[in-house]
Order: structure tokens, then sequence, then C-alpha cells
């Protein structure tokens, strides 16, 4: 069964994960409802722009050095497996978000078009872990 462009535009925008898909460049080309609800940037203040919107400063160049090689490469360390990270909100806060990666790939030579990412705010469970452990 083929599934259909608005079918797949209608279960991303209501999958509960944040789904967040940059162009080669690290340009944001698609942000989900979910994407708005963790990060606090709607679609229209997140598409165009550059991934540094959601990556804390210090993280800045070791993403970059990590997209722009899966880029080039067309693979990726990281590609399934969750990785718990920092991310920013609109309001400046930091979260504990966990994320999963994908190069995206298209066309008859199946090119490098961009990455996915899907993302789950653990801000929570992280913190009530720590303070857990700092507490035993």
């Amino acid at each position: 069964m083929e599934v259909r462009p608005q079918l797949a535009e209608l279960i991303l925008d209501q999958t509960a994960d944040a789904t967040i898909y940059a162009d080669r460049s690290g340009n944001i080309a698609r942000w989900n409802s979910a994407a708005t609800v963790l990060f606090g940037f709607s679609s229209d203040e997140a598409l165009g722009q550059n991934l540094d919107l959601i990556i804390p400063e210090h993280l800045r160049a070791a993403h970059w050095r990590g997209f722009n090689a899966a880029m080039a490469s067309g693979t990726m360390k990281l590609q399934g497996r969750p990785t718990l990270t920092r991310a920013l909100h609109k309001s400046g806060r930091k979260l504990y978000v966990e994320m999963t990666f994908a190069i995206v790939k298209g066309g008859a030579a199946s090119e490098t078009l961009g990455s996915v990412a899907v993302a789950r705010d653990v801000t929570e469970r992280v913190e009530r872990e720590r303070a857990a452990t700092r507490g035993a």
C-alpha cells in the first residue's frame, strides 16, 4: 500500500515526539507540532533557521563536526541509537532530550539530502535520577 504524501504529513504532525528535518546545510526544513511543544518555537519561527536555534552554545562545535562529517559520508555513528543530549528551549531554559538521528537519502543516486532527528523531553527523569544519586 502506498502512503499518500498528505497522509505522511498528517502522521508526522500528529506524532508525539518532536521531528525535525534539516537540509545538508543544517537549516530546518521540517518542524512538526511536537517540536513546537518541546522547544517553544512555532514552525514559522523555526523553518529556515539554522539548527543552532536549539543547540546550546557549548555543544555547537561538536555538533557541526559530526553533522558535516555525516553529510559528507552519508553515514553517522549515532544512526538510530537514542542519545541523551542538551537542547535549548525558546525561553533559554536548557532541556535534557533523548534524540535519535538518521540520514535522509533520495533521488536516483541515493544522494544525502539532510538529516532527521526525533526527540523527546527527558528533563524530569534525568533531574529525578540525579537527585536520587546525590541523595544516596
